[in-house]
């Protein structure tokens, strides 16, 4: 359990779709923004698809999706949103996605990225890989001034972030406990009306997760993350 994590000045949750970061991280970043850490999130994409309305548009649902996850994260206490617009499930790793990525991480400044774990095993969903690859492809090139070199000529200037959580890991070397942030968890997930069917049935899945999460380690509720830093 992280008892002594020494919390980051500013954390970003760079991630694939609406909702992605509610499932996997708003305990703890409810926690950090309570403490005073300025959280910001980078989404590659809007969740266009994400529906069974045979009469929902794309471009109409994004807009509903970008007001969800607005309101979710100021029930986190998110301060900033980025929205990159790209088409939900045609995410692809590439030189131009890493270097957008990279751009919004020079002009935010990160200490910490928080973000999909890429490794983990039987990921299914192809945009949950790409955003974690992304994301971390995109710091490397962050912090040299060699890569996307026309971002600092446009008066960026290249940044160094020194850690890494991956959620959704299959391989969690980290637990926060948020025990005294779990109503809020749901508060944030229950924001993506478009996406739920059954709140409350919603919100016992959670339960039951974070509480399973959380018991070896003697916590009523936990997220689990792969924590690394980098030199």
């Amino acid at each position: 359990m992280a008892t002594k994590f020494e919390l980051p000045a500013r954390a970003m949750a760079i991630f694939a779709h609406p909702d992605d970061v509610d499932f996997g991280s708003s305990g703890t970043l409810s926690l950090w923004a309570d403490q005073g850490v300025h959280v910001s999130y980078c989404l590659l994409t809007s969740g266009q698809k994400g529906t069974h309305d045979p009469k929902m548009s794309p471009a109409r649902l994004a807009g509903i999706r970008q007001r969800e996850q607005r309101a979710a994260g100021r029930v986190v206490g998110a301060r900033e949103f980025v929205f990159l617009g790209h088409e939900d499930g045609e995410l692809e790793r590439s030189k131009e996605l890493t270097g957008e990525v990279c751009g919004v991480i020079r002009r935010h400044k990160p200490d910490l990225i928080i973000t999909q774990d890429p490794w983990r095993e039987y990921q299914m969903h192809p945009d949950h890989r790409v955003a974690g690859w992304s994301a971390l492809d995109a710091l490397i090139a962050a912090r040299d001034h060699l890569f996307y070199a026309d971002q600092l000529r446009d008066g960026l200037t290249h940044h160094r972030v020194r850690r890494v959580l991956l959620f959704g890991s299959a391989e969690p070397n980290v637990w926060f406990d948020i025990s005294t942030t779990m109503a809020r968890k749901i508060r944030a997930i229950s924001s993506h009306k478009s996406q739920i069917a059954d709140p409350k049935a919603l919100a016992e899945r959670m339960r039951a997760f974070a509480g399973a999460t959380g018991r070896a380690w003697g916590l009523e509720y936990g997220e689990g993350y792969r924590y690394f830093e980098l030199g």
